[in-house]
Protein backbone atom coordinates (compact mmCIF):
# COMPACT_ATOMS: atom_id res chain seq x y z
CA UNK A 1 0.00 0.00 0.00
CA UNK A 2 1.42 3.42 -0.93
CA UNK A 3 1.89 6.15 1.67
CA UNK A 4 -1.40 7.78 2.69
CA UNK A 5 -0.16 11.21 1.65
CA UNK A 6 0.13 9.90 -1.93
CA UNK A 7 -3.47 8.66 -1.86
CA UNK A 8 -4.76 11.95 -0.48
CA UNK A 9 -2.63 13.87 -2.96
CA UNK A 10 -4.24 11.91 -5.79
CA UNK A 11 -7.73 12.66 -4.47
CA UNK A 12 -6.82 16.30 -4.00
CA UNK A 13 -5.64 16.44 -7.60
CA UNK A 14 -8.95 14.95 -8.74
CA UNK A 15 -10.82 17.69 -6.89
CA UNK A 16 -8.59 20.33 -8.46
CA UNK A 17 -9.06 18.88 -11.97
CA UNK A 18 -12.85 18.89 -11.64
CA UNK A 19 -12.90 22.27 -9.91
CA UNK A 20 -10.77 23.93 -12.61
CA UNK A 21 -12.85 22.30 -15.34
CA UNK A 22 -15.79 24.63 -14.67
CA UNK A 23 -13.75 27.62 -15.83
CA UNK A 24 -11.48 25.93 -18.37
CA UNK A 25 -14.38 24.40 -20.30
CA UNK A 26 -15.88 27.87 -20.77
CA UNK A 27 -12.75 28.92 -22.68
CA UNK A 28 -13.71 26.71 -25.60
CA UNK A 29 -17.49 26.87 -25.36
CA UNK A 30 -19.71 28.27 -26.61
CA UNK A 31 -17.37 30.68 -28.43
CA UNK A 32 -15.61 28.04 -30.55
CA UNK A 33 -17.43 24.75 -29.97
CA UNK A 34 -21.03 24.40 -28.85
CA UNK A 35 -21.64 22.52 -25.58
CA UNK A 36 -23.13 19.49 -27.35
CA UNK A 37 -20.18 19.46 -29.75
CA UNK A 38 -17.79 19.42 -26.79
CA UNK A 39 -19.72 16.50 -25.31
CA UNK A 40 -19.44 14.50 -28.53
CA UNK A 41 -15.68 15.10 -28.64
CA UNK A 42 -15.33 14.23 -24.98
CA UNK A 43 -17.40 11.04 -25.10
CA UNK A 44 -15.83 9.70 -28.31
CA UNK A 45 -12.29 10.44 -27.12
CA UNK A 46 -13.09 9.05 -23.66
CA UNK A 47 -14.44 5.85 -25.19
CA UNK A 48 -11.24 5.33 -27.19
CA UNK A 49 -9.05 5.99 -24.15
CA UNK A 50 -11.05 3.71 -21.84
CA UNK A 51 -11.12 0.82 -24.33
CA UNK A 52 -7.38 1.19 -24.92
CA UNK A 53 -6.69 1.24 -21.19
CA UNK A 54 -8.97 -1.76 -20.59
CA UNK A 55 -7.13 -3.69 -23.28
CA UNK A 56 -3.76 -2.89 -21.72
CA UNK A 57 -5.08 -3.81 -18.26
CA UNK A 58 -6.59 -7.08 -19.50
CA UNK A 59 -10.02 -7.39 -21.08
CA UNK A 60 -12.92 -8.68 -18.99
CA UNK A 61 -15.95 -10.21 -20.76
CA UNK A 62 -19.55 -9.38 -19.93
CA UNK A 63 -20.94 -12.56 -18.40
CA UNK A 64 -24.68 -12.11 -18.92
CA UNK A 65 -26.53 -10.73 -21.93
CA UNK A 66 -28.96 -8.84 -19.69
CA UNK A 67 -26.03 -6.83 -18.36
CA UNK A 68 -25.63 -5.21 -21.78
CA UNK A 69 -29.13 -3.77 -21.37
CA UNK A 70 -28.22 -2.50 -17.90
CA UNK A 71 -25.06 -0.89 -19.24
CA UNK A 72 -27.08 0.73 -22.01
CA UNK A 73 -29.48 2.12 -19.41
CA UNK A 74 -26.63 3.38 -17.24
CA UNK A 75 -25.23 5.25 -20.24
CA UNK A 76 -28.41 7.35 -20.38
CA UNK A 77 -27.89 8.71 -16.85
CA UNK A 78 -24.11 8.45 -16.52
CA UNK A 79 -23.10 9.85 -19.90
CA UNK A 80 -25.83 11.18 -22.20
CA UNK A 81 -28.24 13.11 -19.97
CA UNK A 82 -25.56 13.85 -17.39
CA UNK A 83 -22.99 15.25 -19.81
CA UNK A 84 -25.42 17.07 -22.12
CA UNK A 85 -27.12 18.87 -19.25
CA UNK A 86 -23.84 19.75 -17.52
CA UNK A 87 -22.09 21.38 -20.46
CA UNK A 88 -25.26 23.04 -21.73
CA UNK A 89 -25.91 24.43 -18.26
CA UNK A 90 -22.30 25.49 -17.79
CA UNK A 91 -22.43 27.46 -21.03
CA UNK A 92 -25.37 29.45 -19.61
CA UNK A 93 -24.38 30.03 -15.99
CA UNK A 94 -21.29 30.87 -13.93
CA UNK A 95 -18.67 28.27 -12.95
CA UNK A 96 -19.17 29.09 -9.26
CA UNK A 97 -22.94 28.50 -9.32
CA UNK A 98 -22.49 25.27 -11.31
CA UNK A 99 -19.89 23.92 -8.88
CA UNK A 100 -22.00 24.71 -5.81
CA UNK A 101 -25.15 23.16 -7.27
CA UNK A 102 -23.19 19.98 -8.03
CA UNK A 103 -22.57 19.49 -4.30
CA UNK A 104 -26.25 18.64 -3.97
CA UNK A 105 -25.47 15.27 -5.60
CA UNK A 106 -24.91 13.37 -2.30
CA UNK A 107 -28.33 14.52 -1.10
CA UNK A 108 -29.95 13.40 -4.33
CA UNK A 109 -28.19 10.03 -4.04
CA UNK A 110 -29.68 9.59 -0.57
CA UNK A 111 -33.22 10.33 -1.79
CA UNK A 112 -32.90 8.02 -4.81
CA UNK A 113 -31.38 5.27 -2.62
CA UNK A 114 -34.35 5.53 -0.27
CA UNK A 115 -36.86 4.90 -3.06
CA UNK A 116 -34.88 2.38 -5.09
CA UNK A 117 -32.77 0.59 -2.46
CA UNK A 118 -34.95 1.27 0.61
CA UNK A 119 -32.05 2.76 2.57
CA UNK A 120 -32.97 4.27 5.92
CA UNK A 121 -33.29 8.05 6.21
CA UNK A 122 -32.86 9.51 9.73
CA UNK A 123 -34.33 12.76 11.06
CA UNK A 124 -30.88 14.37 10.80
CA UNK A 125 -30.68 13.43 7.14
CA UNK A 126 -34.18 14.79 6.48
CA UNK A 127 -33.09 18.16 7.89
CA UNK A 128 -30.01 17.98 5.68
CA UNK A 129 -32.11 17.23 2.59
CA UNK A 130 -34.42 20.19 3.30
CA UNK A 131 -31.48 22.57 3.85
CA UNK A 132 -29.67 21.40 0.73
CA UNK A 133 -32.79 21.52 -1.42
CA UNK A 134 -33.61 25.03 -0.18
CA UNK A 135 -30.10 26.26 -0.95
CA UNK A 136 -30.09 24.68 -4.40
CA UNK A 137 -33.54 26.06 -5.31
CA UNK A 138 -32.67 29.58 -4.13
CA UNK A 139 -29.33 29.50 -5.92
CA UNK A 140 -30.95 28.29 -9.14
CA UNK A 141 -33.49 31.09 -9.03
CA UNK A 142 -31.14 33.80 -7.75
CA UNK A 143 -32.11 36.03 -10.67
CA UNK A 144 -35.76 35.02 -10.54
CA UNK A 145 -37.65 31.90 -11.59
CA UNK A 146 -38.02 32.94 -15.19
CA UNK A 147 -37.74 30.20 -17.82
CA UNK A 148 -36.71 32.84 -20.34
CA UNK A 149 -33.76 33.78 -18.11
CA UNK A 150 -30.52 32.24 -19.37
CA UNK A 151 -28.89 31.93 -15.94
CA UNK A 152 -32.00 30.29 -14.45
CA UNK A 153 -32.12 27.70 -17.21
CA UNK A 154 -28.38 27.09 -16.91
CA UNK A 155 -28.65 26.45 -13.17
CA UNK A 156 -31.66 24.20 -13.77
CA UNK A 157 -29.73 22.15 -16.33
CA UNK A 158 -26.88 21.71 -13.82
CA UNK A 159 -29.36 20.42 -11.24
CA UNK A 160 -30.79 17.96 -13.79
CA UNK A 161 -27.23 16.84 -14.48
CA UNK A 162 -26.58 16.28 -10.77
CA UNK A 163 -29.82 14.32 -10.42
CA UNK A 164 -29.03 12.20 -13.47
CA UNK A 165 -25.57 11.33 -12.17
CA UNK A 166 -27.04 10.49 -8.77
CA UNK A 167 -29.36 7.98 -10.42
CA UNK A 168 -26.37 6.51 -12.19
CA UNK A 169 -24.44 6.11 -8.92
CA UNK A 170 -27.31 4.16 -7.35
CA UNK A 171 -28.15 2.02 -10.38
CA UNK A 172 -24.53 1.06 -11.07
CA UNK A 173 -24.07 -0.61 -7.66
CA UNK A 174 -25.24 -4.12 -8.67
CA UNK A 175 -22.88 -4.23 -11.65
CA UNK A 176 -19.96 -3.01 -9.52
CA UNK A 177 -20.25 -6.29 -7.63
CA UNK A 178 -19.59 -8.32 -10.80
CA UNK A 179 -17.19 -6.27 -12.93
CA UNK A 180 -14.18 -4.02 -12.61
CA UNK A 181 -14.87 -0.28 -12.83
CA UNK A 182 -12.94 0.10 -16.10
CA UNK A 183 -15.05 -2.67 -17.68
CA UNK A 184 -18.27 -0.89 -16.75
CA UNK A 185 -17.12 2.58 -17.79
CA UNK A 186 -15.82 1.50 -21.19
CA UNK A 187 -19.21 0.02 -22.10
CA UNK A 188 -21.13 2.92 -20.56
CA UNK A 189 -19.13 5.38 -22.66
CA UNK A 190 -19.57 3.27 -25.80
CA UNK A 191 -23.34 3.26 -25.43
CA UNK A 192 -23.18 6.92 -24.44
CA UNK A 193 -21.48 7.75 -27.73
CA UNK A 194 -24.48 6.34 -29.61
CA UNK A 195 -26.87 8.47 -27.54
CA UNK A 196 -24.86 11.68 -27.75
CA UNK A 197 -24.11 11.47 -31.49
CA UNK A 198 -27.49 12.82 -32.75
CA UNK A 199 -27.27 15.81 -30.37
CA UNK A 200 -23.63 16.69 -30.89
CA UNK A 201 -23.00 16.03 -34.58
CA UNK A 202 -24.61 19.31 -35.66
CA UNK A 203 -22.46 21.56 -33.46
CA UNK A 204 -19.41 19.42 -34.14
CA UNK A 205 -19.80 19.81 -37.91
CA UNK A 206 -20.03 23.60 -37.55
CA UNK A 207 -16.71 23.99 -35.74
CA UNK A 208 -14.16 26.16 -37.55
CA UNK A 209 -11.06 24.33 -36.38
CA UNK A 210 -8.69 26.73 -38.12
CA UNK A 211 -10.13 29.70 -36.23
CA UNK A 212 -9.63 28.17 -32.79
CA UNK A 213 -6.84 29.93 -30.86
CA UNK A 214 -4.27 28.02 -28.82
CA UNK A 215 -6.07 28.57 -25.45
CA UNK A 216 -9.23 26.95 -26.85
CA UNK A 217 -7.24 23.94 -28.04
CA UNK A 218 -5.56 23.63 -24.64
CA UNK A 219 -8.94 23.82 -22.91
CA UNK A 220 -10.39 21.11 -25.15
CA UNK A 221 -7.40 18.83 -24.52
CA UNK A 222 -7.78 19.45 -20.78
CA UNK A 223 -11.47 18.46 -20.88
CA UNK A 224 -10.70 15.23 -22.73
CA UNK A 225 -7.45 14.10 -21.11
CA UNK A 226 -7.61 15.51 -17.58
CA UNK A 227 -11.33 15.70 -16.73
CA UNK A 228 -12.53 12.66 -18.67
CA UNK A 229 -9.58 10.29 -18.34
CA UNK A 230 -6.93 11.13 -15.71
CA UNK A 231 -9.34 12.15 -12.94
CA UNK A 232 -11.30 8.93 -13.30
CA UNK A 233 -8.20 6.76 -13.27
CA UNK A 234 -6.89 8.50 -10.14
CA UNK A 235 -10.23 7.85 -8.43
CA UNK A 236 -10.11 4.18 -9.40
CA UNK A 237 -6.51 3.88 -8.19
CA UNK A 238 -7.41 5.49 -4.85
CA UNK A 239 -10.38 3.17 -4.36
CA UNK A 240 -7.96 0.23 -4.15
CA UNK A 241 -6.61 1.55 -0.85
CA UNK A 242 -9.26 3.66 0.91
CA UNK A 243 -12.97 3.57 1.64
CA UNK A 244 -15.19 4.87 -1.19
CA UNK A 245 -16.76 7.28 1.31
CA UNK A 246 -13.45 9.09 1.64
CA UNK A 247 -13.18 9.38 -2.14
CA UNK A 248 -16.71 10.79 -2.30
CA UNK A 249 -16.02 13.45 0.31
CA UNK A 250 -13.45 15.10 -1.94
CA UNK A 251 -16.27 16.36 -4.19
CA UNK A 252 -16.85 19.04 -1.56
CA UNK A 253 -13.54 20.65 -2.49
CA UNK A 254 -14.70 21.25 -6.05
CA UNK A 255 -16.65 24.46 -5.30
CA UNK A 256 -13.62 25.81 -3.43
CA UNK A 257 -11.27 25.13 -6.34
CA UNK A 258 -13.87 26.29 -8.87
CA UNK A 259 -14.34 29.55 -6.98
CA UNK A 260 -10.61 30.21 -6.69
CA UNK A 261 -10.01 29.52 -10.39
CA UNK A 262 -13.05 31.56 -11.48
CA UNK A 263 -12.16 34.55 -9.30
CA UNK A 264 -8.43 34.53 -10.08
CA UNK A 265 -8.44 33.73 -13.79
CA UNK A 266 -11.91 34.81 -14.96
CA UNK A 267 -12.59 37.75 -12.68
CA UNK A 268 -15.87 36.26 -11.44
CA UNK A 269 -17.32 37.36 -8.12
CA UNK A 270 -19.05 35.56 -5.25
CA UNK A 271 -21.50 37.84 -3.44
CA UNK A 272 -22.94 37.41 0.04
CA UNK A 273 -26.30 36.11 -1.17
CA UNK A 274 -24.71 33.35 -3.25
CA UNK A 275 -22.41 32.47 -0.34
CA UNK A 276 -25.45 32.15 1.97
CA UNK A 277 -27.27 29.79 -0.39
CA UNK A 278 -24.05 27.82 -0.86
CA UNK A 279 -23.78 27.56 2.92
CA UNK A 280 -27.23 25.97 3.08
CA UNK A 281 -26.16 23.32 0.56
CA UNK A 282 -22.93 22.59 2.43
CA UNK A 283 -24.82 22.36 5.74
CA UNK A 284 -27.29 19.93 4.18
CA UNK A 285 -24.52 17.79 2.70
CA UNK A 286 -22.76 17.70 6.08
CA UNK A 287 -25.91 16.54 7.91
CA UNK A 288 -26.57 13.89 5.26
CA UNK A 289 -23.00 12.59 5.00
CA UNK A 290 -21.31 13.09 8.35
CA UNK A 291 -21.30 10.53 11.13
CA UNK A 292 -22.59 11.05 14.62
Amino acid sequence: MPARYKIHSALLLVGLIYGANYSIAKVVMPAYVGPFGVILIRVVAGTLLYWLFARLAGSEPIRYKRDYLRLAGLAVFGVALNQLMFFKGLSMTSPISAAVIMTSSPITVLVVSYFLLHEKITARKVVGILLGATGAIMLIGIEGFDFSNTTFLGNLFILINATSYSLYLVLVKPLMMRYRPVTIIKWVFLFGTVYVLPFGIGEFSQVNWGAMPAPAWYALIYVVVATTFIAYLLNVWSLQYVNPTLVGYYIYLQPLFATVVAVVFRGDTLDLQEALYAGLIFAGVYLVSAGR
